[in-house]
């Protein structure tokens, strides 16, 4: 089983590339905001106590999300892998993550950092703005502070990885079709 957490800032094209890797691996993507989407719209115990506190303005605690997670792999036995996609952002949800792994006899097969430098994610996302209509990549300075507390907070997940022999890096600027086939090359190292 596949397991990758591809990691990088906003901007860095992992929408894009997890698309591709899903289709061409045959893997499932587990991305936290859609699953919550997911367990609110279909009433699940999980998605109401989720809602309350989004309604109330506070953060999904880690352990309602990972319940999530752990709801979707029940729900995919069958499935070749995953690809976590905005999860896990901080080392507690990494540890977490790790822990529901191991009670299901599986593991996280690697990290895949998509690497760009700051000014390219700034003109990605206000490119994206443009189009998605999205407020948040509109603005520079939004841009600039989700990138900072990318790099603060959730960038030192990538250490986590590193200390199991887990994190690769794969540069994210370029053309798509080279960077999906470095994306290749990584992941079938990791199966």
């Amino acid at each position: 089983m596949l397991n990758i957490v591809l990691f990088g800032p906003p901007g860095a094209g992992k929408g894009t590339q997890s698309a591709r890797l899903i289709e061409h691996y045959g893997l499932v993507h587990l991305s936290t905001g859609d699953l919550l989407r997911s367990e609110i719209s279909a009433g699940t115990e999980l998605g109401m106590k989720a809602k309350s506190l989004m309604d109330a303005g506070i953060l999904v605690p880690d352990e309602v999300v990972i319940g999530m997670i752990d709801n979707k792999l029940s729900q995919n036995p069958e499935s070749k892998g995953f690809i976590f996609d905005g999860f896990p952002r901080t080392i507690p949800q990494a540890e977490a993550l790790d822990k529901l792994m191991e009670s299901r006899s599986i593991s996280i097969s690697g990290m895949i950092a998509l690497e760009v430098e700051e000014k390219e994610l700034i003109s990605r996302l206000l490119i994206r703005g443009q189009s998605s209509g999205r407020p948040d990549d509109q603005n520079e300075e939004l841009i600039a502070q989700r990138v900072k507390e990318y790099n603060t907070k959730t960038a030192p997940v990538a250490s986590y990885y590193k200390g199991q022999d887990k994190f690769h890096s794969v540069y994210g600027i370029g053309d798509i079709d080279q960077i999906f086939s470095e994306l290749c090359r990584v992941m079938d190292s990791l199966s």
